[in-house]
């Protein structure tokens, strides 16, 4: 009912009677975000990945790049043989590259101009920036009274510490979420050694789903707001800094009732037993590296069952019965589970426990999981063909979730190269003559 009134909505209510196709875009689908446009003014992860999201649900998503380099995630880790990044491909899907250099007065005026036929600006540049270039809220809502003003940063749009440079790895540290990741000092609880990073953007993606949330709650109360009558804007001020703290879990209420802090645990996680990476025989495929199995079984149930299998019916019973019993006998438990893990290859272990029905996965690296039979079945992992003027390649990709019964959601075009579609906007969406975007062009305005 929501993405059908938010369909209605972006076709048919219009500010003022020169918007005749405000929000209309060219797409048919009958997606949740058909006919929403998406303006998208952000760089590298965080806006990028909320486009990406709204643009697989039915957004058209304008995606403004500066000419000549494009967003540097295009040139981020592996490139491909033209030069681009498979990453960008991917993180790019079913988006309108339009070059547009902001630098420049006619450039931020073409921008404004899209901005005033667009239902969402999303942008991930520090706080003030778009103010500074005319192009902040209060520039847009006159021009546009029902526009969403989708704001990602690494410590929100206000407070002392609004106008720092927000890096996911940085605000990661500040929210909390770095101190409890790490090796555990037995001396002193403490961290041994450097907080471990996960080996991805984290907060960056993490505010890119608050971002997306956030942006369709925005709709929806738009939409209500434009059933009363009304149009409103809004703005979806979303943190990298407090979207990592949304995934704290109890840490906060803990400390406050407890006093409880809690510090790094390894590979397991505090408080709930036992769930680990226990060590395994090395296998073939490793040349002879170590290899690990992950073992979720701190449900009661569950571990009784896992204790049957290991022959360790010992350590089951009413001092094992419940989690906390299993917490204050965590160190005998562990031990007994990787002596036995560590006698018998990861694969022998998963078909052991999975015969069991005891929760365990192996430790696969992007090479299994491309061929993981899951994965095949559901076409989790997607080829998206890269056209080229002499042809061009596939690039596998995950596709995007969730999966919705009953909707055709799917990726178009992988990322496209830069200004693919700068003269179609420039003349389609904003009327200019041919004559105007070679002149913009020639000007350094647009590429």
């Amino acid at each position: 009912m929501a993405s059908t009134t938010l369909r209605l909505y972006a076709t048919k209510v219009t500010p003022n009677a020169s918007h005749s196709r405000l929000f209309s875009s060219h797409s048919a689908d009958d997606l949740p975000l058909s006919g929403i446009r998406v303006l998208e003014l952000g760089q590298v992860i965080a806006g990028p990945f909320c486009g990406q999201l709204l643009g697989h649900f039915g957004a058209e998503v304008i995606k403004i790049e500066p000419p000549s380099v494009g967003d540097p995630l295009r040139v981020w880790r592996e490139l491909d043989v033209d030069g681009v990044s498979p990453w960008f491909r991917s993180l790019g899907r079913n988006k309108k590259s339009v070059a547009i250099d902001l630098r420049k007065d006619e450039g931020r005026e073409l921008v404004k101009r899209l901005a005033a036929k667009s239902d969402v600006v999303l942008e991930n540049f520090k706080p003030g920036i778009l103010e500074k270039w005319g192009l902040g809220p209060s520039d847009l809502h006159p021009l546009n009274p029902s526009l969403i003003f989708t704001r990602v940063s690494g410590y929100g749009q206000t407070g002392p510490w609004a106008s720092r440079p927000g890096y996911a790895s940085v605000c990661e540290a500040e929210s909390g979420f770095r101190y409890i990741n790490g090796n555990v000092d037995p001396k002193t609880d403490g961290h041994a050694g450097p907080p471990v990073r996960p080996n991805i953007s984290l907060g960056d993606s993490v505010a890119g789903l608050h971002a997306a949330f956030g942006t369709v709650l925005a709709l929806m109360s738009r939409q209500r707001s434009a059933s009363q009558g009304k149009q409103k804007g809004q703005t979806v001020d979303v943190s990298i800094m407090e979207s990592m703290m949304n995934l704290m879990e109890g840490i906060i209420p803990e400390y406050d009732r407890k006093g409880k802090v809690r510090g790094p645990s390894g590979s397991s996680v505090t408080g709930i037993v036992p769930t680990n990476a226990y060590p395994c025989l090395p296998s073939p495929s490793t040349a002879g590296l170590p290899t690990y199995i992950i073992i979720g079984a701190n449900g009661d149930t569950l571990y009784a069952r896992l204790m049957r299998a290991i022959g360790r019916e010992d350590l089951t019973g009413p001092l094992y019965a419940h989690n906390h019993h299993r917490v204050a006998r965590q160190a005998e438990i562990e031990a007994a589970i990787t002596e036995w893990t560590s006698s018998r290859s990861a694969e022998d272990v998963y078909k052991l426990l999975e015969a069991a029905g005891v929760p365990v996965g192996r430790v696969l690296s992007v090479r299994e999981i491309v061929k993981h039979e899951q994965v095949k079945a559901r076409d989790a992992v997607e080829d998206v063909w890269v056209q080229k003027e002499d042809g061009g390649w596939n690039v596998k990709m995950p596709r995007v979730f969730p999966i919705l019964q009953g909707s055709d959601a799917k990726t178009k075009w992988a990322g496209p190269d830069l200004g693919a579609h700068t003269d179609e906007v420039m003349k389609e969406d904003l009327g200019l003559d041919s004559d105007e975007v070679v002149r913009l062009r020639q000007d350094g305005v647009i590429g």
